[in-house]
This record gives structure tokens, sequence and C-alpha cells, in this order.
């Protein structure tokens, strides 16, 4: 009997040494984002078609934010807003760059041949990223998905970058293949069992439309989304006793329409018969294009569940805290049917008023946090935030100090719910698509666009009543005119890069 007292005392002492080691261990955080996941693509969004099981779950077991914010349009500057803690007025990527100057990069070939032509131009070495951050507070650091902020061989590659371990794709034009030939691991390629099908490359000529065997060449092995899963699932099982942090960068549902045949078949079943995509602007021809994308979506929200039954089974489900938001807004090209899914409900759908432009369905994403015993179950934030906020709100989390020289304000009060202010405003500059300039002043935005062209003028709406964002009644409000006017001026700092000039706002 004194024999068994004894091996209970010693199992109890185990077990408190275990809980109270859990307890004390800083919280895993996973920022898995998605790209070009429009606001209304997700069920507990408003999404009718597309189901979306796991990012539902995730909501009720959790915070739904309502009016959070990317930091640009498009790819690569809201990354690199998301990693650095500063908006596109200060930030030194601030559209995509594709550093045209080493020579032909469009060239898919070459660029999967050759590295020196592969990757966008690269960050510098003296950026402060959260993953430096987390660095130094003790955690392990891993990217999973595209990267696009530095070309392989250069100083901005992700090991470089703050990230003990990436596996994905470094160059956002390489990842217009989902079966691409290679992806990278670290600072090695590491080869598929793919052949080089570039982006461009058409139907043959007497192939039928709509015969599915015509479009075989565009579905191969190795799905690049899984093998990025996989690495990601390995780094999460390695470093269970660790504390982490996981940026999981997916490339879904990111153009070209690909996905594995069982979740296309299940929406060919669930939405009938359509007519095939042939391709233009660079994207493959599909099929099946509605049931394609919305089985890419259903395949973001399947790895997800994998990542958090993970998580379950590795016992540290309760010290991780997952954040979900998407890079920008849905695009409106490449077979995409926007229309059909209501890809930006409740804001305007379609080409100017999604991805690359600073309207609502642009740069207002879904953001879910789900922390067990830590945010309250079921619950929403109208908390108004953008991606450069993450930066201290990841700190913050991990009880770290974030960088001084940022544009980003803390959440995590607002996650823990204890109501907290929000910025005073919040400011947009995309020198693309004609130059354009943004910002939120509580319920008004004001909007400048065409700017290349010469346009100084504000467009005004109050979003609050004018989610499309339709009545410009700048006309109505000089005074607020004239505080938008104020911001703009004075969160625009000229650009390091050239490329992101703004010679009609007095660059030089």
């Amino acid at each position: 009997m004194k024999y068994l007292c004894s091996i209970f005392l010693i199992a109890m002492l185990i077990c408190s040494c275990k809980n109270s080691k859990e307890n004390n261990k800083q919280p895993n955080i996973i920022y898995f984002l998605a790209d070009d996941l429009g606001y209304g693509e997700i069920g507990v969004y408003g999404q009718q078609k597309i189901q979306t099981p796991n990012m539902d779950a995730l909501a009720k077991s959790g915070m739904m934010f309502t009016q959070h914010y990317s930091g640009a349009p498009v790819c690569a500057p809201a990354r690199y807003m998301f990693l650095t803690g500063k908006h596109a007025g200060h930030a030194y990527i601030r559209g995509n760059d594709e550093w045209a100057e080493r020579g032909d990069v469009w060239d898919y070939e070459l660029a999967s041949q050759d590295p020196r032509f592969e990757g966008q131009r690269p960050i510098p070495d003296n950026t402060v990223t959260i993953g430096h951050q987390l660095q130094k507070a003790g955690y392990q650091t891993g990217l999973f998905g595209k990267w696009g902020l530095g070309a392989p061989q250069s100083e901005g590659v992700p090991n470089l970058q703050g990230f003990d371990y990436f596996y994905g794709y470094n160059c956002q034009r390489q990842a217009h293949n989902l079966y691409p030939p290679h992806l990278w691991e670290n600072t090695k390629k590491d080869l598929l069992d793919n052949e080089l099908v570039a982006p461009r490359t058409r139907l043959d000529a007497l192939a039928d439309p709509y015969d599915a065997i015509s479009y075989v060449k565009y579905n191969q092995n190795d799905y690049a989304p899984e093998r990025i899963h996989e690495k990601a699932l390995e780094f999460m099982t390695k470093n269970k006793d660790n504390s982490f942090f996981m940026y999981y960068a997916s490339p879904l549902p990111h153009l070209p329409l690909q996905a594995p045949k069982e979740f296309v078949d299940k929406y060919r079943e669930l939405l009938g018969d359509e007519d095939p995509y042939i391709g233009d602007k660079g994207y493959f021809p599909n099929r099946y294009p509605r049931a394609t994308y919305a089985a890419m979506i259903g395949y973001l929200d399947h790895q997800l569940g994998e990542l958090i039954e993970k998580l379950k089974a590795l016992g540290i489900y309760n010290n991780t805290i997952i954040i979900l938001s998407s890079d920008n807004g849905p695009t409106y090209t490449g077979g995409v049917d926007f229309d059909f899914f209501e890809s930006s409900k409740p804001f305007a759908n379609g080409y100017g008023r999604t991805k690359g432009y600073t309207y609502e369905g642009g740069i207002r994403v879904p953001l879910i946090a789900s922390w067990p015993n830590k945010i309250k179950a079921g619950s929403t934030s109208n908390h108004i935030s953008a991606f450069y906020d993450m930066m201290p709100t990841l700190c913050d989390i991990a009880g770290i100090e974030p960088p001084q020289n940022i544009d980003g304000k803390s959440f995590k009060a607002e996650l823990l719910g204890n109501e907290q202010q929000s910025h005073d405003f919040l400011y947009w500059e995309f020198p693309s698509y004609k130059g354009q300039q943004a910002v939120r002043l509580g319920k008004w935005k004001g909007i400048r666009k065409n700017i290349f062209e010469g346009n100084l003028d504000i467009e005004l709406y109050n979003i609050v009543i004018d989610t499309l964002e339709q009545n410009n009644i700048a006309s109505q409000h000089p005074d607020i005119i004239n505080k938008i006017k104020e911001i703009m001026t004075q969160e625009h700092e000229p650009a390091e890069n050239e490329k992101f000039k703004f010679k009609q706002l007095g660059d030089e």
C-alpha cells in the first residue's frame, strides 16, 4: 500500500511539474494568412455556397472582427506591413516589385532554372520583423507558404529576416502554379515530382474545352499547398516543447484554379455543371472554374482543421493562439466568378473595387482569433485595426516590447475582452493602379485615386451607412475633407524606392 501511495505521489508531482511548465511557457502563436480570400468568402462572414466549417468553428471558439484591414490591396506590401508594423506611408515595400532590372523575370522557365531571376526585390538586411522580435524572446520561428519579400541568394530571404525555418515559395510569380517544379526549404531548392508547365500554357489547339481530359497537364503529382502543410505539421511536432511562432502564409485561394480532385468533385456535385474557363492573363484554363475555386477555399479550411487537430494531439492547443486573416480582397480575374460567390459581400464586387484598390472590398479582410481560456468564445469585435497592428499585438502576447519606430498599436486588450481605443485614423497609399491614397477616420472613408493622372480630389463616404461606397459626399463635408488631406500629407514620406514615389505629391 505504501508503495502504491509513493507511485501516486510521484505521478502527481510529475503532472504538477508538467502543468507548471506549460502554464509558464510563452503561448505558441499561429498566424494563418490566406491569399486573396474575400471578406464574404467565409461562412461566418456570410458565405452561402462555399463550406468553411473549420473557420466557422474557429470563430465560435474565439473572436470575430468586423473592421480589420489589410495594410495594402496586394500581396507583398501587405505582408511587409504585417511583419514590420509600419503603414504604407513609412514602409520600404509599398507595392509589388518584381526587381525587373535583372532581366526577364516573368519568364517562368528561366526563373525556375536560375534563381537569379526568381523572387521579388529584397527587403533590407536591417529590417526588424516580428520574426526577429520573437526569436529574441526565445521562440522558434517558422514560415510556411509564400514569401515575396526577397529573392533567393539575397539579404531578403526568410532565414535572414527572422525565421529559423522556411518552406514554400520564395517568389510570387512562381506561385502562379500550384504544381511547381520546386519549392524552397530554407535556402535550398526542394525539387518536386512535377513537370515544368508555364502559367501562360494554353489548351492544345485541337483540345475539346468541355472534355476534362484536355486539362490533365495542369494537375500533376505534388500539390504545393499539401507539401507546405506537411512541413508545417512537422514543425509543430518538432517544437511541441518549445514556444513557437508559425507564420502560415498559404498560397490559397490565389489563382491559378488548381485543387485536389476530391475537393473539386464535391463542389461539382453541389454547384452543378458549368462552362469551362479557357484561360487568359497568365492563368491556367480550368474545366470547372466555380467548383475549383470553391474547392481551393474548402481545402484551405480543411488544412486549418488539421492544424487544430494536431495541436490537440500534441497537447498544446490550450497554450496556442490562432489568428486567421487574408492579405487583401478577392481577385477579379483568372476565371473567378466573384459575383456568383459574392466574394466581397457586403462591399462592392469586381474590378476597381476589390484586389488592387483601396475601397473596402480591396482592403477590409476577415480576422478571427482563438485562444482557449483567454478569448471569450463566440465574441465579436468592432475594433478598427490593420495589419500593422499585428507586430505590437504579437509582441504583447509574447510579453515583450515592440520596436519603437512603428505605426501599429497592440489590440491584445481587445482580444481579452477589455475594450480599448483604436487608432485615431488608418492610412494607406498604393503606388499602382494609377496611384491611390486612403484614410479611415471614424465613420468616414476618404479615397484619392488616379493620382498619377494628376487627380488630387478626394472621394468621401460614410461607410457605416454606405458600405458599398456609392454615395460620394465630399462636397457636403469640406471640414472632413480638410482633415483627411492633412492626414494624407503628414503620413506620406517619400519612398526609398523610386518605383513607389508620388511625383504628384511632391516626391523628388
